[in-house]
C-alpha cells in the first residue's frame, strides 16, 4: 500500500511540476499524461514546446531517476504480496495437504469453537498428531498461530460434509471428537465418521442430555456434556477443594504438562511377559504406574511388583507428556 501511495504522489508532484513551469501552456491532463509516460520510460513524446521552458527537462530527468526506483519499488512489492498471499497460501494449503495425506492414527477434530480450542490445547501438550476442520478460516489461523507457531493441520470446511472429513483422513484416524455447537451437527459427524471408519473412536459433545442416546445409536464411542461435566465440578470445588486444586495443578501446569495417560503393550513388545518390578518404566521415565487394565478388561489399582504386563493390557501411568512419549518408545522397544 505504501508503494502505490508514494507512486500516486510522484505522479501528482511530476503533474503539478509541469503545469507550474508551462504557467498555462500545457493543461494539466497533458501535463498528467507527460508524466505517466516519462515515470514508465515509455517516452512517445514530449509537450509541445517543452524546449522553450526552462526547467521542463530537468523535470523531466529527475521524473525518470525517481520513476526508475519507484517502479521497481512498486514492482517488488506487488511481487512481494502475490508471493506470500495468492501463490504463498497455494503452496501452504498444498503442503497441508500432503502432511494431512501421510497421517495415520491421529485424531479428527470437529469444530474449534468454545470447546474445540480446549481439545485442541490438550493435544498440543500431549504431542498427539491431529487435524482440526472449522468453518472459520480466521479462528483456524489465530488458533494456528497462537498455540502451535503455524504448525497446526486444519481443513476449511463443513465437517458436516463426509468429502471434508476425508480430507482430514478420517478414514485413518485413530479417533474423532465432534465438537461442533449444535447436536445435530455432531450427529450428523457421528454418522460420516462411522460409515467412513468402522474403528475409530469417536467422543461426541452433546448440548441437550436427550441427544446421548441418539448419539450412541448413531456411532459415537461416548459423549461429553459440558454441562454435565461444569455441574459435577462445581459440586466436587465445594465438598472436596484440595483434590481439586491436586488436578488443577496437574491438568492446568503446562510448565510441568502431567497427565494421565494410557499405554497398551504391543504383542511384540519386549516388555510383554514380565513382571511390573522388572520393567525399567519407573528408572528410565519417572512414571507412576497407576493401574493395569487386563486382557479381560478387570482394572488392577496400585498392581503389585509381581504383576506380568500381557501382551494387550493397557497401563494408566501418571507423569509428564514427554515421559509418556518415552514410555509408548519403549513398549514398541525403540528406547
Amino acid at each position: 500500500m505504501s508503494a502505490v501511495l508514494i507512486l500516486i504522489a510522484l505522479v501528482l508532484a511530476g503533474a503539478t511540476g509541469y503545469w507550474a513551469l508551462g504557467h498555462g501552456r500545457w493543461r494539466f491532463d497533458e501535463c498528467l499524461y507527460m508524466t505517466v509516460i516519462t515515470l514508465s520510460t515509455v517516452g512517445f513524446g514530449e509537450l509541445s514546446h517543452m524546449h522553450l521552458v526552462p526547467g521542463a527537462r530537468i523535470l523531466t530527468v529527475v521524473l525518470i531517476v525517481s520513476g526508475i526506483g519507484t517502479l521497481a519499488y512498486v514492482q517488488g512489492n506487488l511481487t512481494a504480496l502475490l508471493v506470500e498471499g495468492v501463490i504463498g497460501q497455494y503452496l501452504r494449503e498444498r503442503s497441508m495437504r500432503k502432511q494431512i495425506q501421510a497421517l495415520e492414527g491421529h485424531i479428527v477434530v470437529a469444530g474449534a469453537g468454545a470447546t474445540g480450542r480446549h481439545v485442541i490445547e490438550e493435544l498440543v501438550i500431549t504431542h498427539t498428531p491431529f487435524v482440526v476442520i472449522d468453518r472459520n478460516r480466521e479462528h483456524l489461523e489465530r488458533i494456528n498461530d497462537v498455540m502451535t507457531k503455524g504448525k497446526m493441520l486444519f481443513v476449511h470446511g463443513d465437517a458436516t460434509e463426509d468429502h471434508f472429513l476425508i480430507e482430514a483422513g478420517v478414514v485413518r484416524a485413530k479417533g474423532v471428537v465432534a465438537a461442533l455447537t449444535h447436536d445435530k451437527d455432531n450427529l450428523f459427524v457421528t454418522v460420516s465418521a462411522r460409515s467412513l471408519n468402522a474403528n475409530a473412536r469417536i467422543v461426541a459433545k452433546v448440548v441437550e442430555d436427550e441427544a446421548m442416546p441418539k448419539m450412541i445409536k448413531a456411532g459415537a464411542s461416548s459423549c461429553v456434556s459440558p454441562q454435565q461435566i461444569g455441574g459435577r465440578r462445581m459440586a466436587s470445588e465445594v465438598i472436596r477443594p484440595e483434590v481439586n486444586e491436586f488436578l488443577d495443578q496437574m491438568f492446568r501446569d503446562k510448565d510441568k504438562a502431567l497427565r494421565l495417560e494410557e499405554v497398551t503393550i504391543p504383542d511384540d513388545s519386549p516388555l510383554a511377559g514380565v513382571a511390573l518390578k522388572d520393567t525399567p518404566i519407573r528408572q528410565k521415565t519417572k512414571l507412576l504406574v497407576v493401574a493395569v487394565r487386563t486382557l479381560d478388561r478387570v482394572l488392577l489399582y496400585n498392581p503389585e511388583p509381581e504383576q506380568i504386563l500381557a501382551a494387550g493390557s493397557t497401563l494408566i501411568v501418571m507423569g509428564g507428556a514427554e515421559s509418556v512419549v518415552a514410555l509408548r518408545k519403549m513398549v514398541r522397544g525403540e528406547g
